[in-house]
Protein backbone atom coordinates (compact mmCIF):
# COMPACT_ATOMS: atom_id res chain seq x y z
CA UNK A 1 0.00 0.00 0.00
CA UNK A 2 1.50 3.40 -1.11
CA UNK A 3 0.71 4.93 2.41
CA UNK A 4 2.37 8.45 4.02
CA UNK A 5 2.21 8.29 7.13
CA UNK A 6 2.70 11.52 8.41
CA UNK A 7 3.54 12.93 11.80
CA UNK A 8 3.06 16.75 12.51
CA UNK A 9 3.08 17.20 16.14
CA UNK A 10 5.69 19.60 16.05
CA UNK A 11 3.52 21.62 14.06
CA UNK A 12 0.22 21.43 15.39
CA UNK A 13 1.63 20.98 19.05
CA UNK A 14 3.31 24.18 18.88
CA UNK A 15 0.06 26.19 19.87
CA UNK A 16 0.44 25.13 23.37
CA UNK A 17 3.78 25.58 23.69
CA UNK A 18 5.01 28.43 20.87
CA UNK A 19 6.23 26.17 19.18
CA UNK A 20 9.70 26.23 21.82
CA UNK A 21 10.45 22.03 21.50
CA UNK A 22 13.66 21.58 23.10
CA UNK A 23 16.57 20.11 20.54
CA UNK A 24 16.51 16.95 23.23
CA UNK A 25 12.71 16.15 23.27
CA UNK A 26 13.12 16.64 18.98
CA UNK A 27 15.88 14.60 18.23
CA UNK A 28 14.03 11.68 20.69
CA UNK A 29 10.57 12.47 18.48
CA UNK A 30 12.50 12.13 15.36
CA UNK A 31 13.99 8.24 16.55
CA UNK A 32 10.58 7.52 17.31
CA UNK A 33 9.00 8.16 14.87
CA UNK A 34 10.64 6.50 12.55
CA UNK A 35 10.85 3.16 14.86
CA UNK A 36 6.88 3.46 14.95
CA UNK A 37 6.68 3.50 11.02
CA UNK A 38 5.94 6.97 10.55
CA UNK A 39 7.20 8.42 7.13
CA UNK A 40 7.08 12.01 7.19
CA UNK A 41 7.81 14.72 9.85
CA UNK A 42 6.35 18.31 9.71
CA UNK A 43 8.80 19.73 11.39
CA UNK A 44 6.37 23.19 11.89
CA UNK A 45 5.16 26.10 10.18
CA UNK A 46 7.28 28.50 8.12
CA UNK A 47 6.01 32.09 8.24
CA UNK A 48 6.98 35.35 7.52
CA UNK A 49 4.59 36.76 11.05
CA UNK A 50 7.07 37.96 13.73
CA UNK A 51 4.70 38.61 16.91
CA UNK A 52 5.72 37.86 20.60
CA UNK A 53 8.31 35.05 21.25
CA UNK A 54 7.60 31.95 19.04
CA UNK A 55 10.37 28.88 19.28
CA UNK A 56 12.11 27.75 16.15
CA UNK A 57 9.50 25.33 15.10
CA UNK A 58 7.24 28.20 14.44
CA UNK A 59 10.06 29.10 11.82
CA UNK A 60 11.56 26.14 10.75
CA UNK A 61 14.18 27.74 8.84
CA UNK A 62 16.78 25.66 6.55
CA UNK A 63 19.56 26.26 9.14
CA UNK A 64 17.00 25.02 12.13
CA UNK A 65 16.68 21.76 10.33
CA UNK A 66 20.36 21.26 9.45
CA UNK A 67 21.20 21.24 13.04
CA UNK A 68 19.31 18.07 13.65
CA UNK A 69 20.50 14.91 12.96
CA UNK A 70 17.47 13.18 10.59
CA UNK A 71 17.87 10.15 9.00
CA UNK A 72 17.25 9.42 5.07
CA UNK A 73 14.53 7.70 6.40
CA UNK A 74 11.96 10.55 7.14
CA UNK A 75 10.73 13.16 4.65
CA UNK A 76 10.81 16.19 5.88
CA UNK A 77 7.86 18.78 5.71
CA UNK A 78 6.69 22.43 6.44
CA UNK A 79 3.65 24.02 6.45
CA UNK A 80 2.90 27.70 5.27
CA UNK A 81 -0.87 29.45 5.88
CA UNK A 82 -1.96 30.17 3.18
CA UNK A 83 -3.45 34.06 4.38
CA UNK A 84 0.17 34.70 3.93
CA UNK A 85 0.32 34.11 0.54
CA UNK A 86 -3.05 36.36 -0.22
CA UNK A 87 -2.12 38.94 2.06
CA UNK A 88 -0.15 42.37 1.90
CA UNK A 89 2.94 40.92 0.73
CA UNK A 90 2.67 39.69 -2.75
CA UNK A 91 2.28 36.22 -3.40
CA UNK A 92 5.71 35.47 -5.57
CA UNK A 93 7.72 37.94 -3.04
CA UNK A 94 6.38 36.03 0.36
CA UNK A 95 6.93 32.51 -1.13
CA UNK A 96 10.80 34.05 -2.35
CA UNK A 97 11.21 34.98 1.23
CA UNK A 98 9.69 32.05 2.86
CA UNK A 99 11.57 29.54 0.40
CA UNK A 100 14.94 30.99 -0.46
CA UNK A 101 16.75 27.95 -1.83
CA UNK A 102 15.25 25.56 -4.13
CA UNK A 103 14.39 21.95 -2.78
CA UNK A 104 17.80 20.31 -4.00
CA UNK A 105 19.92 23.09 -1.55
CA UNK A 106 17.33 22.64 1.47
CA UNK A 107 16.25 19.97 3.98
CA UNK A 108 12.52 20.16 3.42
CA UNK A 109 11.14 17.77 1.04
CA UNK A 110 7.26 18.59 1.67
CA UNK A 111 5.33 21.70 1.71
CA UNK A 112 1.89 21.99 2.62
CA UNK A 113 -0.22 24.82 2.38
CA UNK A 114 -3.18 25.35 5.04
CA UNK A 115 -5.84 27.53 3.73
CA UNK A 116 -9.73 28.20 4.05
CA UNK A 117 -11.77 27.77 0.93
CA UNK A 118 -12.22 31.28 0.43
CA UNK A 119 -8.73 31.67 -0.13
CA UNK A 120 -8.46 28.56 -2.33
CA UNK A 121 -8.37 29.84 -5.84
CA UNK A 122 -5.57 32.67 -5.03
CA UNK A 123 -3.40 30.68 -3.05
CA UNK A 124 -2.93 27.90 -5.71
CA UNK A 125 -0.72 29.46 -8.09
CA UNK A 126 1.58 28.72 -5.12
CA UNK A 127 1.78 25.15 -6.12
CA UNK A 128 3.55 25.73 -9.51
CA UNK A 129 6.33 28.27 -8.17
CA UNK A 130 7.00 25.50 -5.59
CA UNK A 131 7.07 22.39 -7.58
CA UNK A 132 9.72 24.58 -10.30
CA UNK A 133 11.75 24.35 -7.48
CA UNK A 134 11.09 20.58 -6.77
CA UNK A 135 9.20 20.86 -3.36
CA UNK A 136 6.75 18.23 -3.18
CA UNK A 137 3.52 20.41 -2.69
CA UNK A 138 0.44 19.55 -0.53
CA UNK A 139 -2.83 21.27 0.11
CA UNK A 140 -4.93 21.07 3.34
CA UNK A 141 -8.87 22.54 2.68
CA UNK A 142 -9.92 23.72 6.12
CA UNK A 143 -13.79 23.60 7.32
CA UNK A 144 -15.04 21.84 4.19
CA UNK A 145 -17.24 19.24 6.49
CA UNK A 146 -20.19 21.82 6.32
CA UNK A 147 -19.50 22.66 2.44
CA UNK A 148 -22.30 21.08 -0.04
CA UNK A 149 -21.35 18.06 -2.77
CA UNK A 150 -21.19 21.07 -5.51
CA UNK A 151 -18.59 23.34 -3.71
CA UNK A 152 -16.58 20.07 -2.79
CA UNK A 153 -16.67 19.40 -6.57
CA UNK A 154 -15.74 22.71 -7.74
CA UNK A 155 -12.68 22.75 -5.09
CA UNK A 156 -11.97 19.74 -6.66
CA UNK A 157 -12.06 20.81 -10.34
CA UNK A 158 -9.79 24.07 -9.19
CA UNK A 159 -7.43 21.71 -7.72
CA UNK A 160 -7.11 19.26 -10.45
CA UNK A 161 -5.77 22.11 -12.61
CA UNK A 162 -2.95 22.00 -10.36
CA UNK A 163 0.42 19.06 -10.09
CA UNK A 164 0.10 19.22 -6.48
CA UNK A 165 1.27 15.85 -4.80
CA UNK A 166 -1.61 15.25 -2.09
CA UNK A 167 -4.71 17.51 -1.75
CA UNK A 168 -5.66 17.28 1.50
CA UNK A 169 -9.24 18.23 3.83
CA UNK A 170 -9.56 18.74 7.75
CA UNK A 171 -11.99 17.98 9.88
CA UNK A 172 -11.57 21.58 11.22
CA UNK A 173 -14.66 21.44 13.93
CA UNK A 174 -14.10 18.11 15.14
CA UNK A 175 -17.72 17.25 14.07
CA UNK A 176 -17.43 14.75 10.92
CA UNK A 177 -18.66 10.89 11.30
CA UNK A 178 -17.01 8.44 9.77
CA UNK A 179 -19.83 8.01 6.85
CA UNK A 180 -19.70 11.76 6.19
CA UNK A 181 -15.42 11.59 6.02
CA UNK A 182 -16.49 8.75 3.31
CA UNK A 183 -19.27 10.92 1.40
CA UNK A 184 -16.58 14.01 1.34
CA UNK A 185 -14.11 11.85 -0.04
CA UNK A 186 -16.32 10.32 -2.58
CA UNK A 187 -17.70 13.90 -3.93
CA UNK A 188 -13.50 15.17 -4.21
CA UNK A 189 -13.10 12.13 -5.99
CA UNK A 190 -15.70 12.76 -8.90
CA UNK A 191 -12.93 15.08 -10.20
CA UNK A 192 -9.77 14.94 -8.07
CA UNK A 193 -8.05 11.96 -9.42
CA UNK A 194 -4.67 12.26 -7.60
CA UNK A 195 -3.81 11.23 -3.76
CA UNK A 196 -5.55 12.60 -1.17
CA UNK A 197 -5.09 12.73 2.38
CA UNK A 198 -7.25 13.99 5.36
CA UNK A 199 -6.29 15.58 8.95
CA UNK A 200 -8.77 14.50 11.49
CA UNK A 201 -9.94 16.31 15.25
CA UNK A 202 -11.28 14.52 18.06
CA UNK A 203 -13.93 16.39 19.37
CA UNK A 204 -16.41 13.45 19.69
CA UNK A 205 -13.81 11.04 19.94
CA UNK A 206 -14.00 9.77 16.09
CA UNK A 207 -10.55 10.78 15.41
CA UNK A 208 -8.72 7.66 14.76
CA UNK A 209 -12.29 5.90 13.32
CA UNK A 210 -12.71 8.68 10.64
CA UNK A 211 -8.74 8.25 9.59
CA UNK A 212 -9.67 4.56 9.32
CA UNK A 213 -12.65 5.10 7.31
CA UNK A 214 -10.70 7.58 5.31
CA UNK A 215 -7.90 5.19 4.15
CA UNK A 216 -10.78 2.55 3.73
CA UNK A 217 -12.36 4.79 0.77
CA UNK A 218 -8.55 4.70 -0.78
CA UNK A 219 -6.96 8.10 0.92
CA UNK A 220 -3.46 7.84 1.07
CA UNK A 221 -2.23 10.13 3.29
CA UNK A 222 -2.45 10.50 7.27
CA UNK A 223 -1.78 12.34 9.67
CA UNK A 224 -1.42 12.36 13.75
CA UNK A 225 0.70 13.52 16.46
CA UNK A 226 1.78 12.33 19.45
CA UNK A 227 -0.81 12.24 22.25
CA UNK A 228 -3.00 14.18 19.57
CA UNK A 229 -1.29 17.64 20.66
CA UNK A 230 -2.81 20.03 18.53
CA UNK A 231 -4.92 22.62 18.73
CA UNK A 232 -7.98 22.23 21.56
CA UNK A 233 -9.35 18.62 21.73
CA UNK A 234 -6.17 17.48 18.88
CA UNK A 235 -5.86 15.34 16.39
CA UNK A 236 -5.67 11.31 16.02
CA UNK A 237 -3.15 9.67 18.18
CA UNK A 238 0.24 8.82 16.46
CA UNK A 239 0.82 5.66 19.10
CA UNK A 240 -2.58 4.52 18.13
CA UNK A 241 -2.33 5.16 14.75
CA UNK A 242 0.96 3.71 14.32
CA UNK A 243 -0.23 0.47 15.70
CA UNK A 244 -3.47 0.39 13.13
CA UNK A 245 -1.17 0.63 9.96
CA UNK A 246 1.78 -1.77 11.06
CA UNK A 247 -1.11 -4.10 11.15
CA UNK A 248 -3.03 -3.43 7.91
CA UNK A 249 0.56 -3.11 6.28
CA UNK A 250 1.62 -6.28 8.26
CA UNK A 251 4.42 -4.78 9.13
CA UNK A 252 6.28 -4.92 12.79
CA UNK A 253 7.06 -1.36 14.50
CA UNK A 254 9.26 -0.84 17.22
CA UNK A 255 7.09 0.90 19.74
CA UNK A 256 9.21 1.43 22.39
CA UNK A 257 11.09 4.47 21.97
CA UNK A 258 7.79 6.42 21.18
CA UNK A 259 5.96 5.14 24.51
CA UNK A 260 9.50 6.14 25.81
CA UNK A 261 8.74 9.76 24.82
CA UNK A 262 5.29 9.84 25.52
CA UNK A 263 6.39 9.11 29.64
CA UNK A 264 9.24 11.72 29.40
CA UNK A 265 8.00 14.20 27.61
CA UNK A 266 4.44 14.47 26.29
CA UNK A 267 2.25 13.32 29.07
CA UNK A 268 4.06 15.90 31.45
CA UNK A 269 3.31 18.75 29.01
CA UNK A 270 -0.12 17.45 28.11
CA UNK A 271 -0.72 17.36 32.00
CA UNK A 272 0.50 21.09 32.34
CA UNK A 273 -1.74 22.32 28.94
CA UNK A 274 -4.49 19.86 29.19
CA UNK A 275 -5.51 18.81 25.70
CA UNK A 276 -7.45 16.05 24.57
CA UNK A 277 -11.16 15.22 24.59
CA UNK A 278 -13.67 16.73 27.44
CA UNK A 279 -17.49 17.37 27.34
CA UNK A 280 -16.50 20.57 26.26
CA UNK A 281 -15.33 19.88 23.23
CA UNK A 282 -17.48 16.87 22.28
CA UNK A 283 -20.31 19.73 22.85
CA UNK A 284 -18.42 21.74 20.63
CA UNK A 285 -17.75 19.50 17.84
CA UNK A 286 -21.39 18.25 18.48
CA UNK A 287 -22.66 22.16 17.71
CA UNK A 288 -20.39 22.89 14.87
CA UNK A 289 -18.25 25.62 17.27
CA UNK A 290 -14.83 26.41 16.77
CA UNK A 291 -12.90 24.34 19.51
CA UNK A 292 -11.00 27.41 20.43
CA UNK A 293 -13.68 29.16 21.80
CA UNK A 294 -13.21 26.19 24.51
CA UNK A 295 -9.72 26.40 24.08
CA UNK A 296 -9.45 30.29 25.45
CA UNK A 297 -12.00 29.24 28.05
CA UNK A 298 -10.76 26.77 29.30
CA UNK A 299 -6.98 28.50 29.96
CA UNK A 300 -8.74 31.42 31.01
CA UNK A 301 -9.58 31.08 34.90
CA UNK A 302 -11.58 33.65 35.14
CA UNK A 303 -14.34 31.09 33.24
CA UNK A 304 -16.37 29.28 35.02
CA UNK A 305 -18.23 25.71 33.94
CA UNK A 306 -21.96 27.93 34.24
CA UNK A 307 -19.98 30.29 31.75
CA UNK A 308 -18.48 27.90 29.30
CA UNK A 309 -21.78 26.22 28.83
CA UNK A 310 -23.41 29.18 28.15
CA UNK A 311 -21.45 30.62 25.78
CA UNK A 312 -21.84 27.02 24.22
CA UNK A 313 -25.20 27.20 24.65
CA UNK A 314 -25.58 30.46 22.64
CA UNK A 315 -23.27 29.54 19.65
CA UNK A 316 -25.40 26.71 19.52
CA UNK A 317 -28.40 28.88 18.92
CA UNK A 318 -26.72 31.40 17.02
CA UNK A 319 -23.71 29.53 15.44
CA UNK A 320 -20.32 29.13 16.15
CA UNK A 321 -18.39 30.63 13.11
CA UNK A 322 -19.97 33.81 13.17
CA UNK A 323 -17.69 34.53 16.21
CA UNK A 324 -14.62 32.95 16.06
CA UNK A 325 -11.49 32.89 18.20
CA UNK A 326 -9.39 31.81 15.56
CA UNK A 327 -9.73 35.14 13.69
CA UNK A 328 -10.01 37.26 17.31
CA UNK A 329 -6.53 36.61 18.01
CA UNK A 330 -7.93 35.80 22.30
CA UNK A 331 -11.22 37.47 23.18
CA UNK A 332 -8.65 39.66 25.76
CA UNK A 333 -7.02 41.69 22.79
CA UNK A 334 -9.91 42.25 20.96
CA UNK A 335 -10.08 45.56 20.88
CA UNK A 336 -7.40 46.61 18.37
CA UNK A 337 -7.56 49.75 15.58
CA UNK A 338 -10.17 52.47 16.28
CA UNK A 339 -12.48 52.93 19.20
CA UNK A 340 -15.73 53.87 18.89
CA UNK A 341 -18.01 54.80 21.23
CA UNK A 342 -21.30 57.55 21.66
CA UNK A 343 -21.72 58.20 25.31
CA UNK A 344 -19.81 60.48 27.23
CA UNK A 345 -19.45 59.20 31.53
CA UNK A 346 -18.99 62.97 32.47
CA UNK A 347 -22.83 63.55 32.57
CA UNK A 348 -23.36 60.48 35.58
CA UNK A 349 -20.03 60.39 36.85
CA UNK A 350 -18.34 64.31 37.28
CA UNK A 351 -17.51 65.31 40.90
CA UNK A 352 -19.27 62.10 41.87
CA UNK A 353 -17.33 59.56 44.38
CA UNK A 354 -17.47 56.00 42.69
CA UNK A 355 -17.89 52.71 44.57
CA UNK A 356 -16.29 50.61 42.65
CA UNK A 357 -17.92 46.53 43.32
CA UNK A 358 -15.47 43.61 42.25
CA UNK A 359 -16.28 39.91 42.43
CA UNK A 360 -14.83 38.71 44.92
CA UNK A 361 -15.63 37.47 48.55
CA UNK A 362 -14.72 40.85 50.83
CA UNK A 363 -17.98 42.52 49.02
CA UNK A 364 -20.44 39.24 50.39
CA UNK A 365 -18.11 39.07 53.57
CA UNK A 366 -18.75 42.70 54.65
CA UNK A 367 -22.26 43.38 52.62
CA UNK A 368 -23.86 45.27 56.03
CA UNK A 369 -21.28 47.76 56.33
CA UNK A 370 -21.13 48.40 52.43
CA UNK A 371 -24.47 48.40 52.05
CA UNK A 372 -24.78 51.27 55.26
CA UNK A 373 -22.10 53.20 53.40
CA UNK A 374 -23.78 53.51 50.26
CA UNK A 375 -27.24 54.37 51.62
CA UNK A 376 -25.54 57.29 53.72
CA UNK A 377 -23.14 58.58 51.53
CA UNK A 378 -24.51 57.75 47.98
CA UNK A 379 -21.74 57.16 46.21
CA UNK A 380 -22.42 56.31 42.54
CA UNK A 381 -22.03 52.26 43.13
CA UNK A 382 -20.70 50.57 39.60
CA UNK A 383 -20.38 46.73 39.49
CA UNK A 384 -18.60 44.79 37.30
CA UNK A 385 -19.83 41.99 34.67
CA UNK A 386 -23.08 40.75 36.62
CA UNK A 387 -21.58 40.76 40.32
CA UNK A 388 -25.14 40.24 42.90
CA UNK A 389 -24.00 40.21 46.19
CA UNK A 390 -25.27 44.21 46.80
CA UNK A 391 -28.85 45.08 46.72
CA UNK A 392 -30.16 45.43 43.33
CA UNK A 393 -31.70 49.09 44.02
CA UNK A 394 -28.26 50.37 45.83
CA UNK A 395 -26.21 49.37 42.19
CA UNK A 396 -26.51 53.03 40.26
CA UNK A 397 -24.19 50.91 36.79
CA UNK A 398 -22.92 47.88 35.39
CA UNK A 399 -19.40 47.58 33.43
CA UNK A 400 -18.70 44.88 31.44
CA UNK A 401 -16.00 44.36 28.14
CA UNK A 402 -15.30 41.24 27.93
CA UNK A 403 -16.75 39.85 24.22
CA UNK A 404 -16.92 36.18 25.20
CA UNK A 405 -17.87 36.88 29.30
CA UNK A 406 -20.67 38.88 27.44
CA UNK A 407 -21.28 36.02 25.66
CA UNK A 408 -21.49 33.91 28.96
CA UNK A 409 -23.31 36.28 30.95
CA UNK A 410 -26.12 37.83 28.30
CA UNK A 411 -29.35 36.19 29.57
CA UNK A 412 -28.39 37.78 33.41
CA UNK A 413 -27.89 40.97 31.82
CA UNK A 414 -31.32 41.34 30.15
CA UNK A 415 -32.51 40.24 33.48
CA UNK A 416 -30.81 42.82 35.54
CA UNK A 417 -32.33 46.60 36.01
CA UNK A 418 -29.15 48.36 35.40
CA UNK A 419 -27.90 50.43 32.71
CA UNK A 420 -24.87 48.50 30.83
CA UNK A 421 -22.02 50.73 29.97
CA UNK A 422 -19.80 48.41 26.97
CA UNK A 423 -18.02 49.26 24.14
CA UNK A 424 -21.21 48.62 22.49
CA UNK A 425 -20.96 49.51 18.63
CA UNK A 426 -17.08 47.70 18.87
CA UNK A 427 -18.82 43.99 19.82
CA UNK A 428 -19.27 41.73 17.21
CA UNK A 429 -23.13 41.41 16.37
CA UNK A 430 -23.68 38.30 18.02
CA UNK A 431 -22.53 39.43 20.90
CA UNK A 432 -24.72 42.98 20.66
CA UNK A 433 -27.43 40.73 19.08
CA UNK A 434 -27.43 38.86 22.54
CA UNK A 435 -27.83 41.76 24.79
CA UNK A 436 -31.04 42.64 23.15
CA UNK A 437 -33.08 45.56 24.20
CA UNK A 438 -30.76 45.84 27.33
CA UNK A 439 -30.24 49.88 28.36
CA UNK A 440 -26.64 49.91 27.19
CA UNK A 441 -24.03 53.02 26.84
CA UNK A 442 -21.91 53.00 24.51
CA UNK A 443 -18.18 53.75 25.41
CA UNK A 444 -15.28 52.88 23.35
CA UNK A 445 -11.99 50.92 24.31
CA UNK A 446 -8.56 50.59 22.61
CA UNK A 447 -6.02 47.90 23.67
CA UNK A 448 -2.55 48.76 23.51
CA UNK A 449 0.31 48.04 25.25
CA UNK A 450 1.56 49.60 28.36
CA UNK A 451 -0.68 52.71 27.87
CA UNK A 452 -3.66 54.61 29.35
CA UNK A 453 -5.68 57.16 27.43
CA UNK A 454 -9.17 58.73 29.10
CA UNK A 455 -11.25 61.16 26.08
CA UNK A 456 -14.79 61.59 26.49
CA UNK A 457 -16.39 58.89 24.32
CA UNK A 458 -13.62 56.36 24.85
CA UNK A 459 -10.04 55.26 26.25
CA UNK A 460 -7.55 53.45 25.49
CA UNK A 461 -6.16 50.72 28.20
CA UNK A 462 -3.10 47.71 27.74
CA UNK A 463 -5.64 45.05 28.52
CA UNK A 464 -9.58 44.39 28.26
CA UNK A 465 -9.74 43.75 31.54
CA UNK A 466 -13.03 44.63 33.11
CA UNK A 467 -11.50 46.18 36.08
CA UNK A 468 -8.74 48.79 34.00
CA UNK A 469 -12.24 49.65 31.63
CA UNK A 470 -14.34 50.41 34.98
CA UNK A 471 -11.32 52.61 36.43
CA UNK A 472 -11.17 54.70 32.56
CA UNK A 473 -14.81 55.07 32.70
CA UNK A 474 -14.91 56.60 35.99
CA UNK A 475 -11.78 58.72 35.05
CA UNK A 476 -12.65 59.74 31.82
CA UNK A 477 -16.53 60.68 33.69
CA UNK A 478 -14.03 62.98 35.77
CA UNK A 479 -15.22 61.64 39.27
CA UNK A 480 -13.57 62.65 42.38
CA UNK A 481 -12.14 59.65 43.44
CA UNK A 482 -12.52 55.71 43.39
CA UNK A 483 -13.59 53.16 46.22
CA UNK A 484 -12.93 49.58 45.82
CA UNK A 485 -14.78 46.70 47.50
CA UNK A 486 -14.27 42.83 46.10
CA UNK A 487 -11.14 43.53 44.91
CA UNK A 488 -9.70 40.66 47.38
CA UNK A 489 -6.85 39.16 45.18
CA UNK A 490 -5.73 35.38 44.42
CA UNK A 491 -2.99 33.75 45.47
CA UNK A 492 0.52 34.75 44.74
CA UNK A 493 1.04 32.19 41.47
CA UNK A 494 -2.00 32.36 40.19
CA UNK A 495 -1.56 34.70 37.24
CA UNK A 496 -4.63 36.93 37.49
CA UNK A 497 -2.59 37.87 40.45
CA UNK A 498 0.15 39.19 38.16
CA UNK A 499 -2.06 40.50 35.44
CA UNK A 500 -3.95 42.48 38.03
CA UNK A 501 -0.78 44.27 39.89
CA UNK A 502 0.48 45.23 36.72
CA UNK A 503 -2.88 46.72 35.63
CA UNK A 504 -3.48 48.48 38.86
CA UNK A 505 -0.11 49.97 38.92
CA UNK A 506 0.08 51.51 35.52
CA UNK A 507 -3.42 52.99 35.84
CA UNK A 508 -1.82 54.46 39.38
CA UNK A 509 1.12 55.79 37.55
CA UNK A 510 -0.82 56.88 34.32
CA UNK A 511 -1.45 60.78 33.88
CA UNK A 512 -5.31 62.07 35.05
CA UNK A 513 -5.53 58.68 36.90
CA UNK A 514 -7.90 59.29 39.88
CA UNK A 515 -7.16 58.43 43.60
CA UNK A 516 -7.84 54.80 44.74
CA UNK A 517 -8.47 53.43 48.06
CA UNK A 518 -9.76 49.69 48.97
CA UNK A 519 -12.25 49.47 51.78
CA UNK A 520 -12.46 45.87 51.88
CA UNK A 521 -9.35 43.52 52.58
CA UNK A 522 -7.06 43.38 49.94
CA UNK A 523 -3.33 41.37 48.18
CA UNK A 524 -3.06 44.15 45.78
CA UNK A 525 -0.68 47.30 46.47
CA UNK A 526 -3.70 50.29 47.10
CA UNK A 527 -3.59 52.28 49.48
CA UNK A 528 -6.11 50.84 51.88
CA UNK A 529 -8.61 52.21 54.33
CA UNK A 530 -11.74 50.33 56.33
CA UNK A 531 -15.49 50.51 55.41
CA UNK A 532 -16.33 50.26 58.63
CA UNK A 533 -14.24 53.53 59.50
CA UNK A 534 -15.75 55.02 56.38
Amino acid sequence: MNLIFLDCTLRDGGYYNAWDFSSELIHQYLDAMEAAGVGAVELGFRTLKNQGFQGPCAFTTDEFIRSLTITDGLTVGVMVNGNELVGEVPQQEALERLFPNAAADSPVDLVRIACHVHEFEKVLPAVTWLKERGYQVGFNLMQVADRTEEEVKALARQAKAYSMDVLYFADSMGSMSPDQAAQIIQWFRSEWTGPMGIHTHDNLGLALSNTLRALDEGVTWVDSTVTGMGRGPGNARTEELAIELAERRGQSVNMVPLMVLLREHFKPMQAYYGWGINPYYYLAGKYGIHPTYIQEMLSDSRYSEEDVLAVIEHLRVEGGKKFSLNTLDAARHFYRGEPKGQWSPRERFAGREVLLLGTGPGVARHLGALERYIRVHKPLVLALNTQSAIAAELIDLRVACHPVRLLADCDVHTQLPQPLITPYSMLPPDVRDSLGSKDVLDFGLNVQNESFGFEEVHCTLPTSLVVGYALAVATSGQASRILMAGFDGYGADDPRSREMHQLLERYQAAEGALPLTAITPTRYGLHSESVYAL
